[in-house]
């Protein structure tokens, strides 16, 4: 089967690449496009070129097997593909619809002209895999957009629209239908003689590029790399666009790019993306399984949760009702969502119009039965689990036949909830992270008796809300908060022993994390912590550290009440004595000798038991696969992606030195901290897996 499709119409060449299922630029497509216009340009029949994209998309970029290989492409290479498309003396147009994106982009950038479709969107997301674009793209993106849309489209990888394209200069046209409108386009080019423009010598917006926008650029920068080498490499090498002459320009994104695909961030990067998509597929759902239809939904409960929840199917276009049984409690917490969209509105994230269409799917009731016709109903209220089995049994009396019922519970037993129905094959955790509307992860919980179609229904719908899913099985906390009570512990654990909190907190934010674990609490409420600790299912032998309970004694609930673990003034932490003094008295009752720790050791102490209880979770089948608890606790918990997650962070770091540090901690603090069979059984492999 051709990966290239050649045919002249009319005196224009079309070269459509054809590689299913998006188009990449394998070596076999390189050398049909090379080929094809080698055949162009010696056919005197052709006056001009249209490069394009079959089944509706240009092409996706790279393919990503041939990079995460670590070995030299084998040729044609893209830069050979580029100068022979700048060298061509026929005009040649770029027909962009679907995505132009990466590799894809950066083909097309090296064409004469562009033009896309309206729903096209173009963009280099090659920093989300801690690379930088490697085949000129740092170059042609800056001299054709500029350097301030260079900067903020290339260090985030946000795709952008047709018509914002076409306002920076990255298009030439925006029009349909494409295939047609290209074809026209090239003639005209010839009719006309068009002066072929040659992006990388272009130089008429680079006078924009001054010192002082880099800096300001860089510090602005500094507060979200945390330590990531791509963004910094893009800002140097769009900084060399501006500065330097096109092949030295190129020189240096060449060595950049290499030094990053060569790096660690990139590897966990790369591991990060192909988890994300493993953990879609649920191994033994049956062959042929149809999700369920979801043309309606309902939310029970208008509070944060209910409300964020609400919006995400919204924003899919989906119809929703909100329960809230009280009218008043209904109104307050429709008019968060009212605000939540006007704020997205002010930031620019989202048009007036499409605010206004979101809101147009929600509805407020008051009344059970008025939740009859919903496809799914989502619980979404206090964490209780009578209070929840109270709805449940409400909410089975009232849902239609073959409706899904879900419950946003994080830690509690799906099967004990399901209980409270009638039809528990119906019942399943969708467990949803706040602010429901913003955060990617979407953690779906099956009970020992969920339907395998309602476990596919979720799993499809997470993708659909724009979510990334990942299927638990039914355990105490799940995947992630089942680790975070380790996580948590220790952050205290760590304090009694002679620890501040502003330690603790930097060491885990130099690691990457935006907020170390002691902030965090404050963010939350540490009266919320406190709660959900006492009604955990906490084994016998457990042991804890009462500073928690002794911070919320003391009112010292977080950043609500200006005190926690630091005193606020508005968002601002500041270290607070008192706290200190604290944490002092319960190190004296409790015997303890407090010593200054050192920033490795805290790192250490605090992650090891991570990957320690990530390890029992494969072990035990709650999660399918070790990359799943990667992306549960990189899009959930805020691990830094470019680390990989705490599974491929440990073995990166290496298991048998966790495991060292976990033999230090079970004699202090119970039999649950040594390292657990699981985690010697992958030191021993070199993987993580089910128990033999």
């Amino acid at each position: 089967m051709a990966v290239v499709n050649y045919r002249v119409i009319s005196g224009v060449a079309r070269i459509e690449i054809d590689n299913p299922p998006v188009n990449a630029l394998s070596q076999a497509v390189r050398a049909g496009v090379a080929e094809a216009l080698a055949r162009a340009a010696a056919d005197p029949g052709v006056a001009a070129l249209v490069l394009s994209g079959a089944r509706g998309t240009f092409s996706a970029g790279a393919d990503l097997h041939e990079v995460a290989s670590g070995e030299a492409m084998a040729p044609p290479l893209a830069s050979e593909l580029q100068a022979a498309l700048e060298a061509s003396r026929k005009p040649v147009v770029a027909a962009l619809e679907g995505h132009a994106l990466g590799g894809g982009l950066e083909l097309a950038l090296a064409c004469h002209f562009r033009i896309g479709a309206p729903g096209c969107r173009l963009g280099l997301p090659e920093v989300k895999l801690g690379l930088i674009p490697g085949a000129g793209g740092t170059l042609r993106f800056t001299r054709l957009a500029g350097p301030e849309a260079a900067l903020e489209s290339l260090t985030s990888g946000v795709a952008l629209t047709a018509p914002r394209a076409l306002e920076l200069g990255l298009l030439d046209a925006v029009a349909e239908p494409l295939a047609e409108e290209a074809l026209t386009f090239a003639r005209a080019a010839v009719d006309e003689a068009r002066p072929l423009k040659l992006a990388a010598q272009l130089k008429s917006r680079l006078s924009a590029g001054t010192p002082e926008l880099f800096a300001r650029f860089r510090e602005r920068l500094a507060g979200r790399l945390r330590g990531q080498l791509a963004p910094a490499l893009i800002v140097d090498c769009i900084e060399a666009a501006c500065t330097q002459d096109a092949a030295e320009a190129l020189a240096r994104e060449r060595a950049a790019f290499l030094r990053c695909r060569d790096s660690e961030q990139h590897r966990a990067l790369t591991h990060l993306f192909f988890a994300e998509r493993a953990a879609r597929k649920v191994p033994d759902i049956p062959p042929g399984t149809e999700p369920l239809p979801v043309r309606s939904a309902a939310v029970i409960g208008a509070g944060t949760m209910g409300g964020g929840i609400a919006m995400c199917f919204a924003n899919a276009g989906i119809p929703v009702s909100v329960l809230e049984l009280n009218a008043e409690a209904l109104e307050r917490g429709l008019q968060q969502v009212r605000r939540n969209y006007a704020a997205s509105v002010s930031r620019g994230s989202l048009s007036q119009g499409q605010a206004d269409a979101a809101l147009a799917c929600i509805r407020g009731v008051t009344e059970y039965p008025s939740l009859a016709g919903a496809d799914i109903v989502i619980e979404a209220v206090f964490e209780s689990l009578p209070v929840k089995k109270d709805v449940f049994a409400a909410l089975d009396a009232v849902a239609r036949e073959g409706a899904i019922l879900a419950t946003n519970t994080s830690t509690l037993d799906i099967d004990a909830i399901a209980a409270a129905t009638r039809r528990p094959g119906a019942v399943v955790g969708t467990h949803f992270f706040s602010p429901a509307h913003i955060m990617k992860l979407m953690e779906n919980v099956r009970g020992p008796r969920t339907d395998p179609q309602v476990i596919a229904s979720v799993m499809a719908l997470g993708t659909r809300l724009g979510k990334v899913p990942v299927l638990a099985g039914n355990c105490d906390g799940f995947i992630g908060n089942r680790m975070l009570g380790f996580y948590g512990l220790e952050a205290e654990f760590l304090l009694e022993e002679g620890a501040t909190p502003e330690q603790v907190d930097r060491v885990m934010e130099e690691f990457g994390f935006a907020m170390g674990p002691l902030a965090v609490r404050d963010l939350a409420g540490n009266d919320v912590g406190f709660m959900i600790r006492k009604n955990r299912r906490l084994p016998a032998d457990e042991r804890f550290s009462p500073i928690l309970e002794r911070m919320v004694a003391a009112g010292r609930l977080g950043q609500k009440s200006g005190r926690g673990f630091y005193r606020y003034e508005g968002r601002t932490r500041i270290a607070d004595p008192e706290v200190v003094a604290l944490i002092e008295e319960v190190s004296r009752e409790r015997g303890i000798v407090r010593r200054r720790l050192g920033d490795e050791e805290i790192r250490d102490r605090l992650l090891a038991p991570l990957v320690n209880e990530g390890a029992r979770i494969v072990e035990e089948g709650i999660a399918l696969r070790p990359g799943d608890v990667d992306v549960v606790y990189v899009n959930g918990y805020g691990f830094p992606a470019w680390r990989g997650g705490p599974m491929h962070w440990g073995q990166v770091s290496g298991l048998a030195r966790l495991i060292a540090t976990l033999e230090r901690l079970a004699p202090t603090h119970g039999e649950r901290w040594g390292p657990s069979a699981a985690l010697r059984r992958a030191a021993a492999t070199g993987a993580f897996g089910r128990a033999p």
